[in-house]
């Protein structure tokens, strides 16, 4: 496995990545995002959760993206009750389909993580979502 650390623009400025890549040969069918717990209840990209969720995408052969919401790490912003979350959410995803062209997008998150990942969800189109824990109080979906 390979594994790259990145900066990549985001709405609010830039966010801190990790892709984890399979040593697969060839051009991925796939690629996956992680998204991290809440931000301010210690949630971050190495949350092992989050981390797990990454290693179980690359192991299924599928590049990862782990990411720091807005506020969280070296990523640039403050927390904004997640709204701002699902633009970070696919200024990543851009760049995974950027990155891997005509691949599908395996998206999953963590409690807010889950949250986030199922309200972007709808205009990401993923062909798979993980949902791990997702808060049932507290979230609205809507936009």
């Amino acid at each position: 496995m390979r594994r790259e650390v990145l900066t990549i623009a985001g709405p609010s400025g830039q966010l801190e990545a990790r892709l984890e890549l399979p040593d697969l040969p060839g051009n991925p069918a796939f690629f996956g995002v992680a998204c991290h717990p809440h931000s301010l209840k210690g949630g971050t990209m190495d949350n092992k959760v989050t981390h797990t969720l990454a290693r179980a995408m690359v192991e299924s052969g599928a590049p990862a993206f782990r990411f720091n919401f807005r506020g969280v790490g070296t990523s640039a912003g403050a927390f904004d009750q997640g709204r701002g979350g699902a633009e970070d959410l696919e200024s990543i995803v851009t760049e995974g389909r950027r990155r891997f062209p005509g691949a599908a997008l395996w998206l999953g998150g963590f409690s807010f993580g889950a949250f986030v990942a199922l309200r972007a969800g709808g205009r990401l189109a993923p062909e798979r979502l993980i949902a791990i824990a997702p808060p049932v109080v507290g979230y609205e979906l809507g936009e």
